[in-house]
């Protein structure tokens, strides 16, 4: 079966969120560490600033691949390079195998770990959030399935097909209905903490 890979992101700001270093020639640009005390108090912001953006950076996408286990791809990251001569990451992401397993079973099992990976940071991004619905969708359907195969199974052994079927898609539509709400409502409690923290995304 073919994988499906998909890709958790969730720093996309684009390079020019951090203020452009001041262009100088190449001998200078890339400074030894003893001599950054002479960086202007404008770079000395700049450099902080990218060494928290770095952290948190490195952070969220750890946090996606430690969840994800055996469906996560490596970690890559975008640099930029600081006033300082150093690279500091300022995005990055990581691909995840989003493709159906080979039984419904399987499936939503590993769907689980794709939702729980793809909101594993702190501050999931729009990306993020895109993953784990679709890997709910993904989870839903093969709860239909294999309730559906259930109640083929439950029909071969002589009871009633059709109130078995009409339980069957009752079942199915409870637990659509119980899954999306606790699933939407989770995200809207994190888009609500960030808004009481005044984070910015």
């Amino acid at each position: 079966m073919m994988e499906n890979i998909t890709s958790l992101s969730g720093f996309a700001a684009p390079l020019q969120a951090f203020r452009p270093v001041t262009a100088r020639p190449a001998a200078e640009t890339a400074r030894p560490v003893e001599a950054v005390g002479e960086l202007t108090a404008e770079e000395q912001q700049q450099v902080q600033e990218l060494k928290a953006r770095d952290r948190e950076v490195r952070a969220h996408e750890q946090a996606h691949k430690s969840a994800a286990g055996p469906y996560a791809g490596a970690i890559s990251y975008e640099f930029q390079v600081g006033p300082d001569g150093k690279r500091y990451a300022i995005g990055g992401s990581v691909p995840i195998d989003t493709s159906p397993a080979d039984s419904p079973e399987a499936t939503i099992a590993k769907m689980q770990v794709v939702i729980e990976a793809a909101l594993a940071p702190a501050e999931p991004s729009p990306q993020d959030r895109a993953v784990a619905q679709a890997a709910q969708s993904q989870l839903l359907a093969a709860q239909a399935e294999l309730a559906a195969a259930r109640a083929a199974e439950r029909a071969g052994d002589g009871s009633d097909a059709s109130d078995i079927a009409a339980l069957t898609v009752e079942e199915a539509l409870q637990n659509f209905a119980a899954q999306a709400y606790d699933f939407f409502n989770g995200v809207s409690a994190q888009n609500d903490n960030l808004e009481k923290l005044n984070i910015a995304v």
